[in-house]
């Protein structure tokens, strides 16, 4: 669960898992899309349903994929945009704090977990009072 000293920005549901995201895990890239998307990018994204999306992630935030937590480090400069329009996000496992392409969210180097239908995908940022 998520931390009493934040508040959670997004929120959603995966409702389908195409079948190259497992390949596209190993090299640390988790693609997100809104269900409603072309369906020519089903195949390597992982499909959602938002139910909270107030805004988009930020460096310090935490995004959580089903239990599991990763610190965001680097956001790129239409990641917000595309999240709230189109529930699009590029998640890269690459360490960098400055993002490659102006679509990446980059969290530390490492295994991100592969998601199935039902899991929960939230993006929580800390409270300051």
């Amino acid at each position: 669960m998520s931390d009493p000293g934040s508040q959670t920005v997004y929120e959603s549901e995966v409702t389908q898992v195409g079948g190259q995201v497992e390949a596209f895990l190993g090299h640390g890239l988790l693609i997100f899309f809104q269900t409603d998307s072309p369906a020519e990018l089903h195949d390597m994204s992982v499909l959602h349903t938002a139910s909270i999306a107030t805004d988009g992630p930020a460096p310090g935030d935490t995004i959580y994929l089903g239990d599991n937590a990763m610190e965001v480090l680097g956001v790129g400069s239409v990641v917000r945009d595309n999240l709230l329009n189109l529930g699009h996000l590029d998640l890269k496992a690459d360490g960098r704090t400055e993002p490659k392409l102006p679509g990446d969210v980059c969290v530390r180097v490492g295994e991100i977990p592969l998601l199935a239908v039902g899991d929960t995908f939230r993006i929580t940022r800390p409270t300051h009072s």
